[in-house]
């Protein structure tokens, strides 16, 4: 083998596959012999952005520092009322142990669930109501409504007696009734409640939980037959002379059958997810099991992809298309097998029963239609892409080698994974923190002779109740509430965790790229790789170019925040005012930003790698980047997007055969696994197969991330060495024996 001459000769570089576009695209690549790899000798890079990035930071930790001054989590876990007294705790409530909610509907609002609380009055109680009530229904009585309420069910605010009030107070006359529940100073309904973790919740859905825990045992479990049977106990609603609505019984029985539509619903659900859960308490060793030889076996590919990528592959392509055609003749001999068999035939339906679908034939010719097409389609598409995947294929065997040079890379998903755990955690408790920072506030009130005004005028909590003898006011307490600046602390804490996320995925790409690069640049291989290359592109990367990594991943962020910020504008809109005009645009500008993001994903995954090998800052290097890919437009499309199907294939490949594994020993049909003592009892056994799947599929996508950005790399790398170099001894080409046939040049020298 020849060695590499250090000598500058003015020889024309090589054209790229695509007409000469230099002005248009910049100016190609010229030889450099001075240039062996990522460049040692760089400056840092970006540095305001980095500047920006550490004093966002440290905003971050002072929004933190706040909520955890002023923030308490453990009022999600214990009843709170709307005055911020923890009932059974405090003094004024010690004797109310439960908190009650005026309306459960406002706790579905968006706004109600970013603050962790509802959008209604709570208040502590000593005892839950389990009657049906609804007063409010008595304003609309043209007779005078205060004689049909029962005032001893009323549940209204603490020291407010509501019949006072409407009898000689604030509240008198025909209106008077229907301001109480307006101005929510008591409930205006509420159905039969039971205690459930110290909160009242309608009966009917503390029976369904209770009877999550009971299984499928029959104990407690409501069964709605028909629209006239009421959805709650017998002994849920007292029997009593006294009038509950001013409608008769009719009313009542309407709500109940309503109630019952609904529940019959829920209750199927409900039913599923019993026997879903069973299944997974009796199969998680198996599950976990499965995904440990998920794990090995998508080691196991990536490992032998660096003898026999070529074998590997084709044996992917063949057995894929192998898997999908025996699925697809399983299903029709399957459909065939139950014909004639009683309660089999049938249209096809989409239900929740899932035993009765898999029984009906229609269910297996739908499925072997389905299978048989995507048979057809995939193979039809290996045929006429066989050509382009010898490409593919020799990019892959190059990461193959580059990964079996540097093993250390293959683990290195681990690191940023346990970074990216740390900021989801750091996000969810700044997030819990300033939920719960709630303040109360107090204002002097005056009496005009009706009611009681605020002046606008703050008082302290020491002075409650107390009365200035003079001018008449009052202090007292005005409201329990997040202060408000909370929404903007909590989207700049939101605008954090997309920014560190992406910084995290940077980063990674990066430290791989600068590890990838120096496998690629070194002329004499492993000979002339640098010890720890990992590490030392890590080093680089931290050290010079913090700044660029903070620049790329605020372009995502940005994109990001935006995305949810029309989400939340959409929900708003939608819960006030129906416009189509306004709605089409936001969903226009929701597709255009999401097509944004992916199209800058890209872009900054290419600078990151041409900045891990020259050092040169973000806009430039994505600009290089984005030149050299446009000079070689032709070679882009078809390579890296082959690769990208083929790695595809892997991943699918190693979650299919698991699953078909796991298949067949919850079935039964592995001889030497189908004990009573290795197989669990189980009523779905689709249950843990698709969980095995799915997390198989997550662990091969984890390790095969790593060739994807070896490919990425040495597909850059290799375009640069074509326009750097051009085979003579004075210009030797860097690339492998392979990439050189397949663009059909060598090295003059070999």
């Amino acid at each position: 083998m020849f060695k590499r001459r250090n000598r500058v000769e003015d020889l024309e570089p090589i054209i790229p596959d695509e007409e000469n576009v230099k002005g248009k695209y910049g100016v190609p690549k010229t030889y450099d012999p001075t240039f062996q790899g990522p460049i040692k000798r760089r400056s840092c890079t970006d540095i305001i952005c980095c500047i920006f990035f550490l004093t966002c930071i440290g905003g971050l930790f002072f929004v933190a520092f706040l909520a955890w001054t002023s923030g308490d989590p453990s009022s999600l876990l214990h009843p709170t009322d709307y005055k911020g007294q923890v009932c059974g705790r405090d003094e004024a409530v010690k004797d109310k142990p439960i908190l009650f909610f005026y309306d459960y509907t406002a706790c579905a609002d968006m706004t109600s669930l970013l603050e962790f609380s509802c959008g209604t009055p709570q208040l502590c109680v000593s005892e839950c109501p389990d009657y049906t009530y609804f007063p409010y229904a008595l304003t609309a009585v043209p007779s005078p409504a205060g004689i049909l309420i029962d005032w001893s069910r009323l549940i209204c605010d603490y020291g407010f007696d509501p019949e006072e009030e409407h009898n000689s107070g604030d509240y008198q006359g025909s209106g008077g009734l229907a301001k109480i529940f307006e101005d929510e100073r008591c409930a205006g309904y509420y159905l039969p409640q039971m205690e459930y973790g110290k909160r009242c919740v309608p009966t009917f859905l503390v029976l369904a939980a209770e009877s999550f825990e009971n299984g499928l045992s029959g104990e407690n479990v409501i069964t709605v037959e028909s629209s006239n049977t009421s959805v709650l106990p017998p002994d849920a609603i007292p029997v009593t002379d006294q009038p509950i609505s001013p409608f008769g019984d009719q009313d009542i029985t309407s709500l109940e059958n309503t109630l019952a539509s609904v529940l019959n619903v829920f209750m199927g659900l409900q039913n599923i997810f019993e026997v879903i859960y069973e299944d997974l308490v009796a199969s998680w060793p198996v599950i976990l099991v499965g995904l440990f030889v998920g794990m090995v076996l998508a080691m196991l590919y990536i490992i032998l992809m660096r003898w026999i990528a070529g074998f590997l592959v084709w044996f992917t392509v063949f057995l894929l298309n192998g898997l999908l055609a025996a699925a697809t003749g399983y299903c029709f001999y399957y459909w065939k097998s139950l014909e004639g068999v009683e309660g089999a035939e049938g249209e096809f339906k989409l239900t929740t029963n899932v035993i009765a679908l898999l029984r009906a034939r229609s269910t297996w010719l739908v499925l072997g239609c389905v299978f048989g097409a995507v048979t057809v389609i995939l193979l039809l598409v290996t045929l006429c892409l066989c050509n382009r995947i010898r490409i593919a294929v020799a990019l892959i065997k190059e990461a193959s080698r580059a990964v079996s040079c540097m093993m250390s890379t293959l683990f290195w998903p681990v690191i940023p994974f346990f970074l990216e755990v740390i900021v989801v955690c750091l996000w969810m408790a700044v997030a819990a923190y300033l939920a719960t920072s709630h303040t109360a506030t107090y204002l002097m009130y005056y009496h005009n002779g009706t009611q009681m005004i605020s002046n606008g005028t703050e008082c302290s909590k020491e002075d409650v109740n107390d009365t200035d003898g003079e001018s008449g006011l009052h202090c007292q307490f005005a409201s329990y509430a997040l202060p408000s600046y909370f929404i903007y602390l909590q989207f700049f804490n939101l605008f954090m965790l997309f920014w560190l996320i992406n910084f995290v995925i940077a980063l990674g790409q990066m430290t791989l790229a600068g590890a990838f690069a120096s496998y690629y640049w070194a002329f004499t291989k492993p000979r002339d790789i640098p010890n720890i290359p990992v590490f030392r592109s890590l080093g680089r990367s931290l050290r010079y170019h913090l700044g660029s990594l903070a620049f790329g991943s605020l372009i995502i962020a940005i994109i990001q925040i935006i995305r949810v910020i029309l989400e939340y504008v959409e929900k708003k809109l939608k819960s006030k005012a129906n416009n189509k005009v306004v709605s089409y645009v936001i969903k226009c500008l929701k597709c255009f930003f999401w097509l944004l993001e992916k199209v800058m994903k890209i872009i900054n995954k290419n600078a990151f790698i041409m900045i891990a090998i020259y050092g040169k800052n973000f806009c430039t290097s994505a600009r290089e980047a984005f030149f050299l890919l446009m000079r070689n437009i032709v070679r882009v499309a078809v390579v890296n997007k082959l690769t990208d199907f083929i790695l595809l294939l892997g991943k699918l490949s190693v979650s299919i055969l698991v699953g078909v594994i796991t298949y067949f020993f919850f079935t039964g049909r592995i001889p030497y696994l189908n004990s009573e003592q290795l197989v669990p009892s189980i009523t779905y056994h689709w249950t843990p197969i698709l969980i095995i799947c799915i997390g198989t599929y997550a662990i091969a996508w984890c390790f095969f991330s790593v060739y994807d950005m070896a490919v990425d790399t040495l597909f850059l790398c290799f375009l640069e060495d074509l326009e750097r170099h051009d085979g003579s001894a004075e210009k030797p080409y860097y690339m492998s024996r392979e990439l050189q046939k397949i663009i059909g040049q060598k090295n003059i020298a070999e």
